[in-house]
């Protein structure tokens, strides 16, 4: 197989326009242009995963027509649990702005869609439509952007070609070729989502790496394993989480082909490195970071927003942290979260402010001297990073739950100051246990941070805008992962049975991301 892809030029390229201007007619000509002979519409269900309904195109007023009104589709499977199916039908619609030649059958032009009720109004049960709600809300009464960029994190398994330079077990961080062997796969990675998203900060390899897998699962057992990191650029919260779940879909997709498996299972093997999702968070107001304040400090915004995250946190892994593996990789002693803190560049808080070049410049003068003429910074970079998600998570939910808690720190600044001032921590949280023992502790199993979700539903229901029928979806499906005391009951057995426990729960989740 030929697994080279001849890409396209950007949208923005063929068009003369931005995305965001694009009209009907503007697509029209790109499927003339292109000879394309398919629309693609993807859209994201209850399951946090890309869906797809492929059209032929019969003739011009065909596409014109589906282009302007969409398509129908079965909302009471998409949405098993939350829609009846006594009323079932939702249609589909493009979101112009979103589209794409699809990178793996050129007669295609894809489209993210939205989805849309019998009466014409945004599905508010849609995750995607949920998000857009809250976040247009929070511009409305606040006059605030806010904005996210995901870290996709992964490990690319299958057979290695050569086992020439061989990296020794948990040394793959920041990893070159010929020492990991992925990257030519990696790079088309990139290729294809610039493409299609301009959205790519940039792609490097994680720290852990496995030579041989040891899992009882033909597809995986004995395999090399490589982890690798994604990295986004910050957009409005409802196109960031579009780009990160078509990002999952596209490394998978690629990874396929190349005979590899692209998982985003949070922990695939006792005792190596496990995968997350962090989202770093800014807010914008007229189209300005206003994460710092003239003094280059820590805006009050920014507090506020670190409070409405603390507050949340406890409820956050409903909707960040949806597998039984997720906890297993949430353990003390690690690069991942277990209390709810935040600090300065602190990766053992669940709440990170990372480097953001305050009060700082031009550092590539520092090292080549011959430079005189300064570049200029046009806005701040500054961000706050949530480090608790995985890849379970149902990303539209995800961020709508954390837009919601930025919404309800702004509606309550004063508590939400003071929740910022009584979670900060300095240092490594680990290190000072009498210190870590004043922080609430992020729940341990799917089954615990359900009983959480249920009994702070109004957080969602009464100060934001998810529906009751969500939520209740939700618990539903974190109580059927059925983990209750997982960690407590791997430890309590001797080591190599608690092992084979943890293994089983892997094993069982695994292929599902």
């Amino acid at each position: 197989m030929n697994t080279h892809f001849a890409l396209e030029n950007p949208i923005e390229v063929l068009t003369g326009k931005k995305r965001s201007e694009l009209t009907r007619d503007d697509l029209i000509n790109i499927i003339n242009k292109k000879n394309i002979e398919r629309l693609t519409f993807h859209y994201t269900a209850i399951d946090g995963k890309v869906k797809e309904l492929r059209l032929p195109i019969t003739s011009h007023e065909q596409a014109e027509l589906v282009l302007a009104e969409g398509e129908r589709v079965d909302g009471s499977s998409l949405f098993k649990g939350v829609v009846d199916a006594g009323k079932s039908d939702l249609y589909v619609i493009p979101v112009y702005k979103s589209v794409f030649i699809n990178p793996f059958d050129h007669t295609s032009l894809d489209f993210v869609c939205r989805f849309v009720t019998g009466e014409g109004e945004l599905a508010p049960f849609a995750p995607d439509n949920l998000l857009a709600i809250t976040h247009q809300k929070l511009q409305e009464e606040f006059d605030v952007e806010f904005n996210a960029l995901g870290e996709l994190e992964f490990y690319l398994v299958g057979n290695s070609e050569q086992n020439l330079y061989p990296l020794p077990n948990q040394k793959g961080y920041h990893g070159s070729s010929p020492y990991v062997k992925t990257t030519s796969i990696v790079n088309e990675m990139l290729k294809v989502m610039t493409n299609i998203t301009s959205e790519i900060k940039y792609a490097h390899n994680e720290v852990g790496l496995i030579n041989n897998l040891e899992i009882d699962n033909h597809l995986f057992n004995g395999k090399l394993a490589e982890q690798v990191e994604i990295e986004f650029l910050p957009s409005p919260v409802e196109d960031a989480a579009d780009v990160v779940v078509l990002g999952k879909w596209l490394c998978q997709s690629i990874a396929n082909r190349y005979n590899l498996i692209a998982t985003f299972y949070p922990k695939i093997q006792i005792g190596d490195a496990g995968s997350g999702l962090h989202f770093h968070t800014m807010l914008k107001r007229n189209n300005k970071n206003i994460m710092l304040d003239a003094d280059q400090e820590l805006s009050e915004d920014s507090l506020k927003l670190i409070g409405g995250l603390c507050r949340y946190a406890p409820t956050l892994s409903a909707f960040g942290n949806m597998t039984a593996g997720s906890f297993l990789r949430l353990v003390p002693h690690q690069e991942a979260p277990t209390k709810v803190c935040w600090g300065y560049s602190n990766r053992s808080a669940l709440i990170r402010v990372p480097l953001g070049w305050r009060n700082l410049d031009n550092l590539a003068m520092k090292v080549n001297p011959q430079q005189r003429l300064k570049a200029e910074r046009k806005d701040s970079r500054q961000t706050v990073e949530l480090r608790s998600p995985d890849g379970s998570a149902n990303t539209h939910m995800l961020l709508a739950a954390m837009t919601t808690a930025v919404l309800w720190a702004y509606r309550n600044p004063k508590e939400a100051l003071k929740l910022a001032d009584q979670n900060f921590v300095s240092g490594n949280i680990h290190n000072n246990p009498d210190k870590e023992r004043e922080f609430i502790d992020i729940a341990t199993s799917c089954v615990e941070t359900a009983q959480a979700l249920n009994d702070h539903r109004d957080y969602y229901i009464r100060d934001g805008y998810f529906t009751g029928s969500l939520i209740d979806k939700v618990i539903e499906m974190l109580n059927s992962e059925n983990d209750e005391g997982l960690n407590k009951k791997i430890h309590s057995l001797p080591e190599e049975d608690g092992k084979k426990l943890a293994e089983d729960y892997i094993k069982r989740g695994i292929q599902k991301y």
